[in-house]
């Protein structure tokens, strides 16, 4: 099947993504998935690791880190 270009708003990426994310939260229940994000590889957990501190460097002000 040949996907069309659908530009920086993928809508049939999105459709998947959340599809399997509904999949998983249905069938699965919230104390197995913490299993299995405790299961990481050290590489995958080291990723995990570099991927937050990246997105936290970038993460600009929210409200609950405001300065009133």
């Amino acid at each position: 099947m040949e996907e069309k270009n659908q530009g920086e708003g993928n809508r049939e990426a999105d459709r998947r993504y959340r599809r399997g994310v509904g999949e998983t939260v249905r069938e699965t229940t919230e104390q197995e998935r913490a299993e299995r994000a405790r299961d990481l590889t050290p590489e995958e957990q080291e990723e995990a690791r570099r991927a937050e501190e990246l997105a936290k460097a970038r993460k600009r002000p929210g409200s609950a880190e405001r300065e009133i």
